[in-house]
Parts: structure tokens; C-alpha cells; sequence
């Protein structure tokens, strides 16, 4: 049986890493980006607690997924939000679960549909290995190693929790 993850903990702990990469990397004035939709929820809290100046902005990468065929369609999709313009901006880039790399490339897909950024980082709750495209987060709250058929899912969005599911027993927690 793995270990429970505090949601809070692992908040703190990417807040921390987020911060020392930026002012390590020389990122001046980046914008942040969440994934709908606990991407969206992770990054409501960094966003709070670094103190970012403009908007947060969020995105909805359902139109860009390439799993159709495998999931259909989601139906609940929302508009992405982005309140500012990206072109030649640093973005942060935010979701819960980094797993396959799939969801990322859809965020990426759809990043560049609004303009050409500067650089764009990637900030994980939580890396669970198993990737199948090649995509690797910029700082991560932590890493795990976990089977194909065990995932992780956060609920949200007050309080964030993280639980441990197995295949079929709920959604299949990040891509």
C-alpha cells in the first residue's frame, strides 16, 4: 500500500520549487496557465501564493486531445480563458498529474493557437512516470513511481485532496 499524499504538503513543496526555478531561470513577469481542471485548481493556489500580477489563465484542452476515438467526447467542455495576450510571453504551464504527456501536448497545441510564447514551463502536483510522449515537467511537487493500472486523482476544488485509484474505479487520474 503506497503512502498518502497530502495535497498541501505537495502545494507547499511545488510553490517552493516554482519559485527558486523562476528566479533561477530569469523568468521576468510570466504569466501562469492551469489545465481544466485540476491543473486549474493547482494553479489557483500557486498563483495566490506567488503573488503572479496579471490574471491566471485556464484552459480547457478537450477539442485537442487525440484520445476521441478511445474516450469520446467530453461533455462538459468549457472555453479556455486566457485575459492576456501570450505572444513573446514566459508562461507557467500547471496540472495535477503528469503522466503520458498526452494532456500537456494538447496544452501546447492549444497555447499556440493564441500566439508564439517566449518559453513555457511546466509545473506539476505530482509526476507519475510511464510517459509516452517526450515531455518532462520543469518542477514537479513530487515523483512517483506507480503501475499502468493505479492512478492518482485530485478533487477539488476546496479542499484539495489527493487519493490513489485503481483503473475503472473512477476517472483515470492525469495524461
Amino acid at each position: 500500500m503506497s503512502a498518502p499524499l497530502d495535497a498541501g504538503a505537495l502545494l507547499d513543496r511545488l510553490a517552493d520549487e516554482l519559485a527558486r526555478w523562476l528566479a533561477q531561470s530569469g523568468c521576468s513577469d510570466p504569466l501562469m496557465v492551469g489545465i481544466h481542471t485540476g491543473g486549474a485548481w493547482v494553479a489557483e493556489q500557486l498563483h495566490a501564493r506567488l503573488g503572479f500580477r496579471e490574471p491566471l489563465g485556464r484552459l480547457d484542452i478537450a477539442f485537442y486531445r487525440d484520445d476521441f476515438t478511445r474516450v469520446g467526447m467530453h461533455p462538459q467542455v468549457r472555453p479556455s480563458q486566457l485575459p492576456f495576450d501570450v505572444e513573446a510571453r514566459h508562461l507557467v504551464l500547471v496540472d495535477d498529474v503528469l503522466y503520458t504527456g498526452r494532456t500537456i501536448r494538447a496544452a501546447l497545441n492549444e497555447l499556440f493557437d493564441y500566439g508564439r510564447p517566449a518559453s513555457v514551463a511546466l509545473a506539476v502536483l505530482i509526476d507519475r512516470g510511464g510517459r509516452e510522449l517526450p515531455i518532462a515537467a520543469d518542477v514537479a511537487g513530487t515523483t512517483l513511481e506507480l503501475p499502468p493500472e493505479r492512478h492518482v486523482k485530485l478533487s477539488g476544488p476546496e479542499p484539495l485532496t489527493l487519493a490513489y485509484v485503481e483503473r475503472g474505479a473512477g476517472r483515470e487520474g492525469g495524461q
